[in-house]
């Protein structure tokens, strides 16, 4: 017996793709008037590469570390740091539609829910292969080099991507329960900063203590980093890339959910 989609399915789908690419396009039209944003949010990325790459050069040296240069090695984790700062301020945008009554008038809109959220996704999604486009680039010119050549760049791209999706979510769903942007700030640093460190991006597993290990293992920016550094070495282990990467989706698409789901939160406490 076959089966057959329900209507009320198929008009979710059919206004939610639509809907993902004109929200996903307003806030790129926003971004095109004001490209400072994006200049902002690479200040900091070339400071780390810039500073941290000559400031602990001689890290590469220690036993343990491996047999890259310290630039080549901090330029992934350069990129998943970025990526992960940039998302975490994703729900600042919902704040301001709050604010504002923009958000009350979405929901009670024939607008999307799904769309409201994957329209910021699709937007940080954007910005992440931008910002991580110019990042590798830099780095390479500074000494960087890729050994996985164009398969690997583009697998750090899409790792990045998957990361940026999963805070972008996580930044939204905080947004919609905390409804304050002091709040909304305060929480978001308190997650990317103890991350961030609790992770390989900046220095090599082997160096680490054993503890700050075992937690890295649980975490996703260390999944992005691993899965990145990994796809730009000679001889690249699939299977490590394989696994990070699935992880990482999985992550994505359950935040996403939590996501959507914010808004009936948001709706009974309004």
């Amino acid at each position: 017996m076959s089966r057959t989609t329900s209507p009320t399915a198929s008009r979710v789908t059919s206004r939610t793709i639509p809907h993902t690419f004109y929200l996903a396009g307003r806030s790129l039209r926003i971004l095109r008037r004001e490209p400072a944003y994006l200049a902002f949010t690479l200040a900091q990325p070339m400071v780390w590469l810039l500073l941290f790459s000559q400031l602990f050069e001689r890290v590469a040296d220690l036993p343990g570390f491996g047999d890259v240069s310290y630039i080549t090695y901090l330029t992934p984790g350069v990129v998943v740091m970025t990526a992960l700062m940039s998302a975490n301020w994703a729900g600042t945008s919902f704040i301001e539609d709050m604010t504002r009554g923009v958000m009350d008038r979405n929901l009670t809109s024939p607008v999307s829910r799904g769309a409201l959220i994957n329209g910021i996704l699709a937007y940080q999604s954007v910005i992440t292969i931008v910002q991580s486009a110019i990042i590798l680039g830099v780095a390479f010119l500074i000494g960087a080099r890729y050994e996985g050549g164009a398969g690997g760049v583009l697998t750090v791209i899409a790792a990045t991507v998957l990361l940026a999706i999963f805070f972008a979510a996580l930044s939204c769903a905080m947004a919609l329960t905390l409804r304050s942007q002091e709040s909304l700030i305060g929480m978001s640093m308190f997650i990317a900063l103890p991350l961030m460190f609790l992770s390989s991006a900046l220095m090599a597993p082997e160096l680490m203590p054993d503890w700050v290990g075992t937690a890295a293992s649980f975490n996703p920016v260390n999944w992005a980093a691993v899965a990145s550094r990994e796809a730009l070495l000679e001889g690249t282990d699939w299977e490590v890339i394989a696994t990070r990467g699935g992880l990482l989706c999985a992550a994505a698409l359950i935040m996403g959910w939590v996501a959507t789901r914010a808004f009936r939160t948001y709706q009974r406490s309004a």
